[in-house]
């Protein structure tokens, strides 16, 4: 059971991992189309109309293939090759339905066991070369799509616009524990499966049209390299050379979005480090939530600020996520000297 546990946290992890391109290139197209031509352009300019429609649609049409290239990866990372089409088509069939990014990692996950078990069946050797080419992707297609029309297709959509529901209607208070929530979540792992489980949050929200999860996810993310930037910057002797060297990282990490750059940092010393990531990030994200910030665009860090309805608001509260991650990291770690003693 722990086995099989496992190898679908590893499947969802592969999907999201493949999805993410498609995810940052589209949405950063949809942020420049906006730019150009405004937040109007679906309703005012004729598709492809003009250079900010054309970039605007561009990026739609990318973004519009990442959940069935998360229901496609999701099933290869269980069934290698052959789940391919069974779990694209799975994810495109929860998009349709409106079960978005969940129905697609279910969709995954089932269209891998499916594949699997398809592989099994006994076909002559003269015929055994049709197998991943013919008879699985007719039979595993045919499957999956019963499987989403007339089984969980319809549930994973109640589900999926009923936490939509309950997002759209949270009071300020409530959205403040949910940026709690969500910001420790990213801190975490950095990049791992709880990171990764509150940014796919984000998307779906940003997919149904709630565009504020996905800005306290900006704050939440490029918190951890910059609060650790700014306590090399405040208490140096508590860093190596080494650490104080990778302060360049540390601030392009935090500029362009890229949370991992803190995991050295995290790995080396997790018992500090990660609870005041986890801190800064969590003041980060209830603070977005709590200034009604909202942000169009799905990645890109400082370099698409011009898809936020307020800057100023979003760097003031990213100012004060490092912030917060910083002073708890000058408290609580010991001079360099110190540990070396130690050790």
């Amino acid at each position: 059971m722990k086995e099989k546990l496992r190898e679908i946290q590893s499947a969802l992890l592969t999907g999201v991992s493949y999805m993410l391109p498609f995810v940052i290139a589209g949405g950063v197209l949809i942020a420049i189309g906006f730019a150009i031509g405004g937040y109007d352009i679906p309703n005012t300019v004729e598709q492809y109309g003009n250079l900010a429609s054309t970039i605007f649609w561009l990026g739609k049409q990318a973004f519009a293939l990442m959940v069935p290239v998360l229901g496609a990866y999701v099933a290869y990372s269980i069934a290698d090759k052959p789940g391919l089409a069974v779990g694209m088509v799975g994810g495109a069939l929860a998009d349709y339905q409106g079960s978005g990014f969940l129905g697609a990692l279910i969709a995954g996950i089932i269209a891998g066991y499916l594949v699997n078990l398809l592989k099994k069946i006994p076909v002559p050797g003269q015929l055994r070369s049709l197998l991943p080419t013919l008879i699985i992707p007719i039979l595993g297609v045919g499957a999956i799509g019963l499987i989403m029309i007339y089984v969980v297709g319809e549930p994973l959509t109640f589900l999926t616009t009923a936490l939509t529901d309950m997002l759209n209607s949270l009071g300020t208070g409530n959205l403040i524990i949910l940026g709690i929530v969500q910001g420790c979540m990213l801190a975490f792992d950095m990049g791992g499966p709880c990171n990764k489980v509150a940014y796919a949050f984000a998307l779906a929200a940003m997919e149904a049209g709630n565009f504020g999860p996905m800005a306290a996810n900006f704050i939440g993310s490029m918190a951890p390299p910059l609060g650790i930037a700014f306590a090399i910057l405040i208490a140096k002797k508590k860093f190596t050379d080494e650490d104080r060297a990778a302060l360049p990282g540390l601030f392009a990490g935090a500029f362009g979005m890229i949370t991992e750059f803190a995991i050295p940092f995290a790995a080396g010393d997790p018992i500090r480090v990660i609870p005041s990531l986890m801190a800064g990030s969590a003041v980060g994200c209830a603070l977005s939530y709590a200034f009604g910030l909202t942000m169009r665009a799905p990645h890109g860090g400082l370099f698409v600020l011009f898809a936020l309805n307020n800057a100023l608001l979003f760097i003031l509260a990213l100012l004060i996520a490092g912030a917060v991650t910083a002073a708890l990291l000058v408290v609580l770690k010991k001079p360099v000297q110190e540990v070396t003693t130690e050790e």
